[in-house]
């Protein structure tokens, strides 16, 4: 049970990172990456959307007929997307308009609808609620560190205005790398976003091959040291059995 949790965790946050991993949401990521802050506030109301539509879906798994299920999946990810919209435009305003029409896209992001297809109809809600948890989780990582990356070398600061947009309690994340900073305006612009994730795509790509070929080493020198150490005990063997010291 806790190895099957822990695939979970790992699926959702490396190996099927919803951007690193299934290449899908790649158009609010571009769009509302300019900052760390607006991919901050994106990330979470996806991975909102992501729990709630996955403990649904796994919740009636059983009553959805099959043969409608996804207009019916598409009629549940529309109403928690709905709830989230209208949430967020009463709490958190700023941020709302500074994501304007990406919040209502969220309905249309492929990841959400696959993983109520792939995962969460055929799961127990427990496990429903922590693969939406983590693929949300994932998929806000990500934001939030292509905006950082973005916004550092576009302007020279991090997480601005995240007090205005996410409320005082994110005061504490405004920071400016480099003073009187003139800005590289090409990472603010959606080219940016596009060099800024291939290199991201590089590097996950990098600790991968770094990772299997660490892991097959390992496994290499775990198969030979048992062969090695029967070798040397059949040589002892032989010569203190012809009277010679090993």
């Amino acid at each position: 049970m806790a190895t099957d949790y822990r695939r979970i965790v790992r699926q959702g946050l490396w190996d099927n990172n919803v951007v690193l991993g299934q290449m899908l949401a790649l158009c609010p990521l571009l769009a509302v990456t300019g900052t760390a802050t607006n991919g901050l506030g994106m990330g979470l109301a996806t991975t909102a959307v992501m729990v709630m539509t996955g403990g649904l879906v796994s919740a009636l798994r059983r009553l959805i007929p099959a043969e409608v299920r996804i207009p019916i999946y598409i009629l549940l990810i529309a109403g928690v997307v709905t709830l989230v919209d209208m949430l967020m435009n009463a709490t958190l305003h700023q941020l709302y308009q500074a994501l304007g029409l990406f919040i209502p896209l969220i309905v249309t992001n492929c990841a959400i609808l696959g993983r109520a297809e792939a995962f969460a109809a055929r799961e127990s809600f427990g496990r429903a609620l922590l693969d939406g948890l983590m693929m949300g989780l994932g998929f806000t990582v990500v934001l939030v560190t292509l905006g950082a990356v973005r916004e550092a070398l576009g302007t020279g600061t991090l997480f601005a205005d995240a007090s205005l947009l996410l409320g005082q309690s994110f005061a504490f994340l405004e920071t400016t790398l480099i003073p009187d900073y003139r800005g590289f305006l090409l990472l603010i612009l959606p080219p940016g976003g596009f060099l800024a994730l291939g290199f991201l795509l590089a590097a996950k790509r990098l600790m991968d091959l770094r990772w299997q070929r660490r892991g097959e080493a390992t496994t290499l020198l775990s198969t030979q040291a048992p062969a090695t150490a029967q070798g040397c005990t059949t040589i002892c063997a032989s010569r203190c059995g012809a009277g010679v010291s090993p």
